[in-house]
């Protein structure tokens, strides 16, 4: 990059953080929801993208299920997936935000099942392949 467009972007920069700090009011404030009053309006958009992110697993999970083969699934995948959902529940739990807590803990249990699958297919590929070699 030149020297007069690392300029420019500082520049460009620079006067959009300042601009950011003014816009204070536009940021839209937390009320309580309209159509159950014991929710935000953030726990509403939460649970919704929560959904989506949740049961983003769902689509491989049923696939290893149809094919009944572990093929295809990384379990380093799943464990690192497994190990962030834990940490987020405990997050949620000490912001004590409800959709992030039932969320992961969703997710959690639809983990858990994608693993137990994934050992269980597994196992039955390596017993049929020792079959196998053994005929």
């Amino acid at each position: 990059m030149s020297q007069y467009r690392k300029l420019t972007f500082a520049i460009l920069f620079f006067l959009g953080l300042i601009g950011l700090c003014g816009c204070k009011e536009l940021v839209p404030h937390d009320a309580a929801s309209l159509l159950i009053p014991r929710f935000h309006r953030s726990e509403l958009f939460g649970l919704a993208a929560g959904f989506g992110t949740t049961f983003a697993a769902m689509p491989d999970l049923l696939a290893m299920l149809r094919r009944r083969s572990s093929a295809g699934m990384n379990p380093r995948m799943v464990g690192i997936t497994g190990v962030s959902q834990v940490l987020w529940i405990y997050y949620g739990l000490l912001i004590a935000s409800r959709p992030v807590v039932a969320w992961n803990m969703v997710a959690v249990f639809i983990n858990f099942f994608s693993v137990g699958a994934y050992v269980h297919f597994l196992r039955r590929e390596k017993t049929n392949e020792a079959v196998e070699w053994r005929s």
